[in-house]
């Protein structure tokens, strides 16, 4: 190699020809962010919350440090706040104080669930979108997605069946978005025939589409006090699969999702980048609680910046090429931006 290519000291250029240098446009932070790629607002967040049936103050869950069960009134300020900050949406859970096993809590007009989304659009009114999970397991004594047959197997048609009782309850009470999460086959094409035919066509349907039996799962069950013995792996994807992934989501866009949702985010990010090229729908993607609880305890520790790790974490996901994802960080983020 001759000098000229080689020689990088007083100002010998290092490579033949014109000197490329994208470091120029990184040398200010207004630089920066003059030529992102991937942009990070608050309304393409989503913020999950709890509401646990009877509490009168917020209870803290220790697996999700700063993550609360909330009272109905801890609910509606959070709502507040989160509608004020220009948060794209509130995913609703409910964590009842009685469960069977069909899941009745989930269909009850004054179940825990249903009262919230009452509650919530009485509060936010139209400022704020919201969601709710449309899923046995918070409501099941088992703790399964959906109702058992006589062998304690999942049963996909009779559950699919409750679904559409438990998309109706949700829409009478003011949804704006279901979200079925059970991964039962048919149950877009479910929820969006019962709901038309009640009248609720304006109720539109975030189906989690590609959602996988994760590890990542675990500090969400305390979050809603699970009852479940055993794993969903009959019923939620196998992690080693990247293209069945896709095919779900084109399923749920044939049968009538508004959009589609990968569940977890960080360790589907391929997943996520396959389902945004393949449909033509909003995708979302859950940042969920293992993903949360890892950050937070890492922070903790001192063995990572809290912040930039965040921030970090979420565009990751929206260059992957979510449109929208649910984090629990969600009304933190938003404020920050402001």
């Amino acid at each position: 190699m001759d000098q000229q290519s080689t020689d990088v000291g007083g100002g010998t250029p290092w490579m033949s020809g014109p000197v490329v240098r994208p470091r120029r446009l990184r040398r200010t932070p207004a630089l920066r962010r003059l030529v992102a790629e991937t942009s990070l607002e608050a309304r393409q967040l989503i913020l999950p919350a709890f509401v646990r049936e009877g509490a009168t103050e917020p209870h803290p869950i220790a697996a999700m440090p700063g993550v609360v069960q909330h009272s109905t009134d801890s609910l509606r300020r959070a709502a507040a706040e989160a509608a004020e900050l220009g948060v794209g949406g509130l995913m609703l859970f409910g964590v009842p104080e009685h469960k069977d096993a069909v899941g009745s809590g989930g269909t009850d007009p004054d179940g825990v669930l249903n009262l919230a989304i009452a509650d919530v659009k009485a509060e936010v009114g139209d400022a704020l979108p919201v969601m709710s999970d449309l899923c046995l397991d918070e409501f099941t004594d088992h703790g399964h997605c959906g109702v058992l047959d006589e062998r304690g197997q999942v049963d996909n048609d009779a559950t699919l069946v409750r679904y559409a009782e438990m998309a109706l309850a949700q829409a009478a009470a003011g949804v704006d978005l279901v979200g079925p999460s059970g991964m039962m086959d048919g149950q877009v094409a479910v929820v969006r025939a019962a709901l038309d035919a009640a009248g609720h066509t304006d109720v539109a349907v975030l189906a989690y589409a590609a959602k996988y039996a994760s590890a990542f799962y675990g500090p969400f069950r305390e979050a809603v006090s699970s009852s479940l013995v055993g794993d969903r792996r009959t019923y939620q994807q196998d992690a080693a699969n990247g293209r069945e992934g896709v095919r779900e989501a084109l399923l749920d866009v044939a049968e009538g999702a508004d959009l589609v949702m990968v569940k977890p985010a960080l360790p589907y990010l391929d997943v996520v980048r396959r389902v945004r090229d393949a449909v033509d729908v909003p995708v979302a993607a859950y940042q969920i609680s293992g993903e949360y609880t890892m950050v937070e305890l890492a922070a903790e520790r001192g063995v990572i910046d809290r912040d930039q790790a965040i921030v970090e974490t979420l565009t990751s996901i929206r260059r992957a090429g979510a449109d929208v994802v649910l984090t629990y960080w969600a009304t933190e983020v938003a404020r920050n931006l402001r």
